[in-house]
């Protein structure tokens, strides 16, 4: 769903200097690098990086050289690249590990060019009863009303972010957000399912897709993407 919506405001032609931040084994970063864009993988974590590596190595001369790998820190892109180096930046499945998503968002802020794209993916706050409702855990269920953290599946401690404050946010730092999407609305209980068949999973998807850009289904998703561009283009 996500590659879907990248690359709806995302095309092509001209090719772009994309950052992905928490690469992680390049999933996403692989795509674009595929679709003829210029990226950069930033990751903290060297066993990621070695695994985007092998995958990388199995890439087409032409992917593989369009791709260069960095380690460090996401909150530190100020002091890795020059501001403004980025036409589309790329944070999937980050922010919610920061107590504190302020420095982040401000080095994506200043990461990325006038007119730029970024692509934020986040747990939704407004919908983090839903999981453990679906799954008949009440007492779970009833505590996330009140909270905005939570526990993934991997049993790591995380945060949330909610709509309305995300998009407030991301307009103080001149982000104004373009569109945004639920991701997994009706899936996100049945991830360790096993995959359908072909046609089944085309008819999913596309019932995903539909809800990740309908009301109200898009705000019970498990997940938000906001894409925001910068100004002052």
């Amino acid at each position: 769903m996500v590659t879907r919506q990248v690359a709806a405001h995302v095309p092509d032609l001209p090719a772009r200097r994309v950052l992905d931040i928490g690469c992680g084994q390049g999933t996403q970063a692989l795509l674009s690098a595929r679709r003829g864009h210029s990226v950069t993988g930033l990751d903290t974590s060297e066993q990621l990086l070695d695994d985007f590596r092998a995958a990388l190595a199995a890439e087409p001369e032409n992917v593989r050289e369009r791709v260069r790998l960095v380690r460090g820190d996401a909150t530190a892109l100020g002091s890795l690249f020059p501001a403004g180096s980025f036409d589309v930046v790329l944070c999937h499945g980050v922010l919610m590990y920061f107590a504190d998503p302020g420095p982040l968002l401000d080095a994506i802020a200043g990461a990325v060019a006038p007119g730029g794209t970024v692509s934020l993916l986040v747990r939704n706050g407004d919908a983090l009863a839903m999981r453990p409702g679906l799954l008949g855990d009440w007492e779970a269920a009833n505590a996330a009303f009140e909270g905005s953290g939570y526990r993934n599946r991997l049993g790591v401690d995380a945060r949330a972010d909610r709509l309305e404050e995300l998009t407030a946010e991301l307009a103080r730092r001149d982000l104004a957000v373009a569109q945004w999407y639920g991701v997994r609305v009706f899936t996100d209980i049945a991830v360790h399912a096993e995959l359908p068949d072909e046609a089944t999973m085309e008819a999913v998807l596309d019932a995903e897709e539909r809800a990740g850009r309908t009301d109200p289904y898009r705000h019970v998703a498990a997940l938000l993407h906001l894409v925001a561009v910068r100004g002052g283009a």
